[in-house]
């Protein structure tokens, strides 16, 4: 299910620190590691999670390699929460009418 790679690709804090950066634009590995103690190695990995989600995308341009974020990815996961967002209430809405009766 697609829904459970894209949980498990933000279930982590680093991944989801990336998507986060790459959500302002292009950037290759080395402008996504500036600043963090995390190695190249590291952030290709998690890279590559992400691109298996479907929440990144890659371009080549000679040597290098150019990462953005792919928002369309969280689509299937949108479309789940959507379809519990519309369970609840509805629950929530039964169980409130139970309690009402038990009250009286």
């Amino acid at each position: 299910m697609i829904e459970s790679e894209i949980f498990r690709a933000l279930a982590d804090p680093t991944r989801r620190a990336v998507y986060e950066r790459l959500s302002g634009g292009e950037m290759t590995v080395s402008e996504l590691r500036a600043g963090t103690n995390v190695s190249q190695p590291a952030v290709s990995q998690h890279l590559a999670v992400l691109r298996g989600a479907g929440l990144v995308t890659e371009r080549r341009s000679g040597r290098n390699a150019y990462y953005r974020a792919a928002p369309q990815g969280l689509d299937p996961l949108l479309g789940w929460i959507e379809r519990y967002r519309a369970f609840w209430p509805e629950r929530i809405e039964k169980l409130k009418t139970v309690l009402k009766e038990m009250d009286q």
